[in-house]
């Protein structure tokens, strides 16, 4: 099965896919532009989906990433530039990956703590391994337009989610 980037982007102005896929002024920060497309991903994750459950999460989620897919790979095309660090709207989605199942996550956590710190904890380790890409999350790059800007970001946040879990595992052991 080959892979393509969505056409329906092409038909839209350039101001506006690049806008979009940079969201706006942040991924024009010169200091750490993903970590802010990140922190503005913690935000949206906050207003939409924290009442989720999974499944509402990976519904809306898939339908974001797809969103993204298309207007990542059209602002790379428009910007002539391999996965640019402007393009930030791939973190932007990819967030809410992160903090699926949040409160089994939160729950064994002393109330002083919980969900806040799961929040911290998760965009540490969302950015770490959106950095450093580590097992197939970097391999995830070499896919084709839009794709390969999107999945190894969300590759990222389901590393942070099942890592995340595995801490909540380990401390309900204690």
């Amino acid at each position: 099965m080959q892979l393509r980037q969505p056409i329906w982007p092409r038909f839209l102005p350039s101001q506006m896919v690049i806008s979009f896929a940079t969201l706006g002024p942040i991924g024009r920060l010169r200091k750490a532009p993903g970590t802010w497309g990140s922190a503005a991903g913690l935000l949206y994750f906050t207003l939409f989906f924290y009442p989720l459950g999974i499944f509402g999460t990976v519904l809306f989620g898939l339908a974001g990433g797809y969103l993204a897919v298309a207007m990542c790979g059209e602002a790379e095309f428009r910007l002539g530039k391999r996965d640019p660090g402007e393009i930030v709207l791939d973190e932007f989605v990819a967030i809410p990956f992160c903090f699926m199942g949040w409160p089994m996550i939160a729950g064994v956590l002393p109330n002083w703590a919980a969900p806040w710190a799961v929040f911290v904890v998760g965009f540490g380790l969302f950015r770490l391994f959106d950095i450093w890409k580590p097992l197939l999350i970097g391999k995830l790059q070499d896919l084709p337009d839009g794709w390969g800007v999107v999945a190894d970001d969300i590759a990222a946040a389901l590393a942070t989610n099942l890592t995340l879990h595995a801490l909540a595992f380990l401390i309900s052991r204690l």
